[in-house]
């Protein structure tokens, strides 16, 4: 919860940054600012204040590309256009390979070394594993396990990325299939609640039924009682007597 409120309050500072930016060139530092922050990883907020539009058409524009690039590129899209871009600060090299590891873990949960050492252009595991547990783990961006046994790094949590274009005709299903979900799961209850309720009123009734025969019962037993004759030892030797003569 707090690294969530430290991402909002980071995403909060540099869009109102960029909002009260006019110029081509503050936009380029404070682009590059951004994406070099140790503490933030989501960056669509940023890329979407109108001011950013007027880096297009100048000797800055690639500094937008390269925050569509922290937003939802890795760093092996950086690789294939590096030609292009302006040269990354160290800073901004680390973070990019941080976030390259949250979109591998988008997918699946067991990374083999492998995989992540041609990812990230890492030569040998050791640096492999101080870079996940020291930049990834650390950070509190991904939680999980190296086996080195088995050359793979287990995933158990990762840190949400900013959704790629191409994601959101997915995302919109998956909420559209959910909200269905949930109004038959809703209707659902809906029908238990009210079967729940008239099962109480009959419930209740029975209740009063059974409770009604019990007193009925009991002032019966109550008359039966009060009307039946009273044998006293003189009466029963009185009738004795009379039996004999």
């Amino acid at each position: 919860m707090d690294m969530e409120r430290k991402q909002s309050e980071l995403i909060d500072h540099f869009v109102k940054e960029a909002t009260a930016l006019d110029a081509a060139a503050p936009l380029a530092d404070l682009i590059l600012e951004a994406t070099a922050h140790p503490s933030l990883f989501a960056f669509s907020e940023i890329l979407s204040v109108p001011n950013l539009a007027k880096l297009k058409g100048t000797q800055y524009a690639a500094s937008l590309y390269v925050l569509r690039l922290f937003a939802c590129g890795t760093w092996s899209d950086y690789k294939c256009n590096a030609g292009s871009l302006p040269a990354l600060v160290p800073d901004q090299v680390r973070k990019l390979k941080q976030l390259t590891v949250l979109t591998l873990a988008e997918t699946e949960k067991v990374l083999p070394y492998d995989q992540l050492m041609e990812e990230l252009d890492v030569s040998n595991v050791r640096e492999l594993e101080d870079f996940l547990i020291n930049e990834c783990m650390y950070a509190g961006i991904v939680r999980g396990k190296l086996d080195q046994l088995r050359r793979c790094f287990e995933v158990q949590f990762a840190a949400g990325r900013d959704l790629r274009p191409e994601q959101l005709d997915n995302m919109i299903q998956t909420l559209s299939d959910w909200l269905g979900t949930s109004d038959g799961l809703l209707h659902l209850i809906q029908e238990k609640i009210k079967w729940a309720d008239i099962m109480s009123e009959t419930n209740k009734k029975h209740r009063k039924e059974i409770e009604d025969k019990v007193e009925e019962v009991k002032k019966s037993l109550k008359l039966n009682t009060l009307s039946r004759p009273t044998w006293t030892y003189e009466a029963t030797k009185r009738a004795f007597l009379n039996l004999e003569e």
